[in-house]
């Protein structure tokens, strides 16, 4: 497990790193659909989100930092719609062998596209000024994307350890040359907290390419980063509360990601976490009650983009870890019988409900289950797992 976190850790770093910090006064029209294209994207409406990054870039298009607007509105559309934006995919060890995000060609093209071209223009200012430290910020974010885009819709693991790496070295020079820009200290802090984690050897071997990290530190910048109100304050809170829960530090993950939830109210995605938190914390009842309050929530509209099928598991996980094993199985069947296109994560709750059939001794309903995951996609490690389940009854809790 500690391997898959560390890998995983390096690749999820910029799933929480904005794009939009560090924007300094524009003219209004460009100053006005990025505050709402901003608004936008913490409410999950990426569609909007797109159209207004879109028109901005087109108003300030030599800005390097309006297409990133743009570039990670488009990426962050495409995982949302894979539900690969939700933090607990990234504790599970099959998480390094799940598929690609099966995004369209010309979706990846285009994420390809944006973030070349916010680079190029990011080089061709610093070309002309090699401290301009707004060029270097930008740059830095794009590279930051890429490694997202390589990591978890291409899986060219290696590829996208060197874009982050770069960003990083991108960012660390931005606080050289204006130790006030805070917004620059969240890659930074993240990446400190990420290689401070690392065993002593590896830590050891890395530090000989000039690769440091100090988790304390990263923690450090991640809270100041997210405390300074600055644009990239939300995603600063999001890698500090994964680390912190990383860390079992769980109410003080509870109490970040809190914050966002009051700031970001139609954020699914927030208000889940949340609930996930309580569950790792160990305060299953709650947990319990605010998955269900959250599953009401979306029945009546507060979350018009909700992947509800996330919930519904979460709330079977909750249910089981409390043994109430007869509540938890209508939740992991309504997440496996969903229309949702991850079929890795109906897999998962199809086995699960089917390992739950198990332990009540309901060995026909179990097999039922573990057959229409396994029915899902065969290739997978869920499918393996379901078939391992019909060879031998479950007996775990």
């Amino acid at each position: 497990m500690r391997k898959a976190w560390l890998v995983a850790a390096f690749l999820v770093l910029f799933l929480s790193i904005s794009a939009l910090a560090g924007d300094l006064p524009r003219p209004s029209p460009y100053e006005a659909l990025s505050s709402s294209g901003l608004n936008h994207y913490y409410s999950l409406e990426y569609d909007e989100a797109v159209r207004d990054f879109q028109k901005a870039a087109d108003i300030s298009p030599e800005d390097p930092k309006a297409w990133n607007h743009l570039l990670e509105a488009v990426l962050f559309r495409e995982l949302y719609k894979y539900d690969a934006l939700d933090t607990s995919l990234y504790t599970h060890q099959s998480f390094l062998s799940t598929k690609q995000v099966p995004a369209d060609a010309a979706v990846k093209q285009r994420i390809r596209d944006l973030a070349d071209k916010s680079i190029a223009l990011a080089d061709k200012q610093l070309k002309s000024n090699p401290q301009d430290v707004r060029a270097l910020y930008a740059r830095g974010v794009a590279k930051g994307l890429r490694s997202t885009y390589l990591a978890l819709i291409e899986h060219s693991w290696f590829a996208a350890v060197r874009n982050s790496l770069s960003a990083r070295s991108d960012h660390e020079q931005v606080l050289k040359l204006q130790p006030g820009f805070v917004d620059a200290k969240t890659i930074i802090g993240a990446h400190n907290f990420v290689v401070g984690s690392l065993p002593l050897a590896v830590k050891i071997t890395i530090g000989i390419t000039g690769i440091h990290g100090d988790k304390n530190k990263g923690l450090e910048y991640l809270e100041e980063a997210g405390k300074a109100g600055g644009e990239s304050s939300a995603d600063a809170r999001v890698a500090l509360a994964l680390f912190l829960r990383r860390e079992e530090r769980f109410q003080d993950a509870i109490n970040v990601v809190h914050t966002l939830v009051q700031e970001h109210p139609k954020n699914f995605l927030f208000a889940l976490e949340e609930a996930n938190l309580m569950k790792d914390a160990g305060k299953g009842p709650a947990a319990v009650a605010a998955l269900r309050t959250l599953l009401e929530a979306c029945k009546a509209g507060k979350y018009p983009q909700a992947h509800t099928e996330l919930a519904q598991y979460a709330l079977g996980e909750a249910l089981r870890g409390q043994g109430q094993y007869q509540e938890a199985i209508p939740a992991y069947e309504a997440s496996g019988h969903s229309n949702s296109i991850n079929k890795e994560l109906r897999q998962r709750s199809l086995v699960s409900a089917g390992e739950v059939y198990d332990i009540l001794g309901k060995r026909n309903e179990a097999v039922n289950d573990y057959r229409a995951a396994e029915g899902l996609d065969s290739s997978t490690d869920e499918a393996d797992r379901a078939r391992k389940r019909l060879s031998k009854p479950y007996k775990g809790r």
